[in-house]
């Protein structure tokens, strides 16, 4: 039986390719992005590798007054939706925000204030559903605030304690929220950094992701040997680890 499916931030990279899976097992889609032409062009394609039909809404997800108009109308569009995934977001630069709160704070509206907003309106819809996954991508970097990328962190940091409350909120009516952590994916986004053996790519993330959703999972990190990673960097000693430079 096909799924009904909203990605919203359905023009990054993981999204993508999550979207791409979704299509060839024959999907109904709904994309929402900010870029009216790449969504278009995305919509094309996943036309083409099977989707039973696809959607597109063009928004900045900034505008939070428009984001419950939003989910009525994909709502209205899908009939029900099945499966929400939310996977937009910057990668802030950290020493531009270290001189600028107003930056911080955009960044913080963009990586946060935005997921939590929709996550609110989507889990009211859904609660009354009474089914469904929703899922949003986080990050490794919520785990533990280091000095070369905190903001970014505190923001994921933000969501991911977030959707603990609201996980443990919607269990009892049958809904699923799911915490996806990647480590280091190589995307336009992080063109620009030196990659290494931790370093994954999109398609291997998105099919983390659709693993997660299908059993069901409250948190999933990605690839999976991030979980043993974070787990020894959460535990070493705050007066050691304000002495290390990472």
């Amino acid at each position: 039986m096909s799924k009904n499916i909203l990605i919203i931030g359905a023009t990054s990279a993981i999204a993508r390719a999550t979207a791409r899976i979704y299509a060839q097992k024959g999907n109904h889609l709904f994309l929402v992005g900010r870029n009216e032409t790449q969504l278009e062009r995305n919509g094309a394609d996943l036309q083409v590798r099977g989707a039973a039909s696809v959607h597109t809404e063009t928004l900045d997800l900034n505008q939070f007054d428009q984001h419950l108009p939003l989910i009525d109308k994909a709502f209205t569009a899908l009939g029900r939706v099945d499966i929400v995934l939310i996977a937009h977001g910057t990668l802030p630069d950290q020493e531009a925000c270290n001189a600028n709160a107003e930056l911080t704070i955009a960044e913080f509206n963009t990586n946060a204030i935005s997921v939590i907003s929709l996550l609110t309106h989507l889990a009211n819809r859904m609660e009354q559903q009474r089914f469904g996954t929703i899922a949003a991508i986080t990050s490794v970097a919520g785990d533990r605030g280091r000095q070369s990328n905190y903001i970014n962190g505190a923001a994921k940091g933000m969501v991911t304690i977030f959707m603990q409350g609201l996980r443990n909120r919607l269990f009892k009516s049958g809904v699923n929220v799911l915490t996806i952590k990647p480590g280091f994916v190589d995307t336009p986004m992080t063109k620009e950094f030196k990659k290494g053996f931790l370093w994954a790519k999109p398609e291997a993330i998105a099919q983390g992701i659709i693993k997660g959703i299908d059993r069901r999972k409250s948190v999933v990190y990605l690839p999976p040997f991030w979980s043993i990673i974070m787990w020894i960097i959460r535990s070493i000693p705050e007066a050691i680890f304000k002495r290390l430079s990472l």
